[in-house]
């Protein structure tokens, strides 16, 4: 496999039950999927505190260090991260599909791809190979089906939980690594500092009532693949029109209120 400059984007996560700082899970498996294409060249960035002990778990995975851009949590990482990618000139940049802690928005790999002007590959499930300036990697799609896609370099792509699972820490490796601190101009993140916060909590599920007399058609009804009869298709309208159907999906759904 030709050799790439790979850039893993790590961040703090949260246990779910006891909610003390780990290291993200998603986050961890990039770095997991880095390490297996770049080894120990791989570089890993954290934008936030270099004081925060938990980026030491990551270390533990074998890096011998990571690079931490300085900043504030009410500073905006974005444009950090895009300047050093710039600077850096990487090829692959990897990073999990959501954030555990702050915004959890789940937007910033779009945005880093945005800004780059680099496609982005959702759902990263393995790079099979590069050749040639592109990759053939496998996306994960819904009922662990998989679909092989060919990328141009370079590319953002977003791990989640079909991607393979990261490797136990270790403490040695965790206390030799170095954290590579690198200041940075903060920008203030006005999302942050205007919005409330509260605690997440997952959306009840709708319950499908099975109206089946016998056991084979109760059998069937729970076994049966479940299909969306609410859905529409839209195609030949303008983009007002789609947005506006968009915008009324979202409001019957309990999306916005």
């Amino acid at each position: 496999m030709t050799e790439l400059n790979i850039v893993t984007l790590i961040s703090i996560g949260s246990h779910p039950a006891s909610g003390r700082p780990r290291r993200a899970e998603q986050d961890a498996r990039a770095v997991e999927l880095g390490l297996k294409l770049a080894g120990e060249k791989l570089n890993v960035v954290h934008a936030g505190d270099p004081q925060e002990d938990t980026l030491r778990a990551y270390l533990g995975m074998g890096l011998p260090g990571l690079t931490v851009l300085e900043q504030t949590r009410e500073a905006d990482a974005l444009p950090a991260l895009v300047e050093h990618l710039q600077l850096t000139k990487a090829q692959l940049v990897l990073t999990g599909s959501q954030a555990e802690t702050g915004e959890g928005s789940g937007m910033l790999p779009y945005l880093l791809a945005e800004r780059l002007g680099w496609p982005l590959i959702v759902g990263l499930a393995e790079v099979e190979r590069i050749d040639g300036g592109s990759a053939q990697v496998l996306q994960a799609l819904p009922r662990g089906q998989r679909r092989r896609l060919k990328v141009r370099l370079p590319f953002v792509a977003s791990v989640d939980t079909a991607a393979p699972a990261a490797r136990q820490s270790a403490f040695g490796p965790a206390r030799r690594g170095t954290l590579d601190r690198e200041a940075v101009e903060l920008v203030d993140d006005p999302l942050y500092a205007d919005a409330q916060w509260q605690p997440a909590r997952p959306r009840p599920k709708r319950l499908k009532v099975i109206k089946a007399k016998t056991g084979a058609e109760r059998m069937k009804a729970a076994t049966a693949k479940a299909s969306g009869g609410g859905g529409q298709v839209i195609t030949g309208v303008s983009p007002q029109e789609g947005a506006e159907a968009i915008f009324k999906l979202l409001l019957d759904e309990g999306v916005l209120r």
